[in-house]
C-alpha cells in the first residue's frame, strides 16, 4: 500500500495537494516518462481530479500521460477527472480517435 502523501507534494511535471493533481508548464515527450513514473509512485488524487489548466506546451505524449492515468484509475476501481484540457490537446485527442479515452 502506498504511504499517503503529505498535504501537498511536488513531483515530476506536476503538483499533489488535497485539491487533487495540478499539471503546469509542459508535458511533452521530454518529461512523459518522468511523470508517467513519479505520478505512479503517488496514490491516485483523493478528489479524483486531475487538473491540466496550467499546461502551457504539450504534445501527443501528454495524451499518452492522460490514457495511462485513466487507465490506471480504472485498473484501481476509482474515477477519474481530467480538467481543463487546452483546446489545441482536444484538437489532437480528436485527430488521433481518441477523445473518447479522455473522458
Amino acid at each position: 500500500m502506498t504511504a499517503p502523501l503529505p498535504e501537498s507534494a511536488s513531483i515530476g511535471g506536476f503538483s499533489s495537494s488535497n485539491d487533487g493533481w495540478i499539471f503546469g508548464g509542459a508535458l511533452t515527450l521530454d518529461d512523459a516518462a518522468q511523470v508517467l513514473r513519479a505520478s505512479s509512485e503517488m496514490p491516485l488524487p483523493a478528489n479524483g481530479v486531475v487538473d491540466f489548466s496550467g499546461l502551457m506546451h504539450a504534445d501527443s505524449s501528454a495524451l499518452a500521460v492522460m490514457i495511462a492515468l485513466r487507465r490506471r484509475a480504472r485498473a484501481e476501481g476509482r474515477d477519474l477527472e481530467l480538467r481543463g484540457l487546452p483546446a489545441a490537446l482536444r484538437s489532437l485527442a480528436v485527430v488521433y480517435g481518441v477523445e473518447n479515452l479522455l473522458g
